[in-house]
């Protein structure tokens, strides 16, 4: 089974046409060339393949790939 990042690297991949290289844990949405639409998008994905509400408003440009997989696994492992 992938781990979350993993996921999150296939659902970008699927959205967001960045080169693999790019992409890393480290890499934010701004870094990528993300835009508004897309990260909207991103969130949708994240709540159907997750299982997760992630709001797009969460979804910053500064945000890490590494730190909304920590953000998924937290509501994941939540009550």
């Amino acid at each position: 089974m992938s781990t979350t990042y993993d996921q999150l690297v296939e659902i970008l991949a699927r959205l967001h046409d960045a080169s693999a290289d790019r992409l890393s844990p480290e890499a934010t949405f701004a870094e990528l060339e993300v835009d508004s639409l897309t990260m909207v998008e991103i969130s949708i994905r994240i709540e159907r393949d997750l299982g997760v509400a992630v709001g797009d408003d969460e979804l910053r440009p500064d945000l890490t790939l590494g730190d909304l997989a920590g953000l998924v696994d937290a509501r994941q492992a939540a009550p």
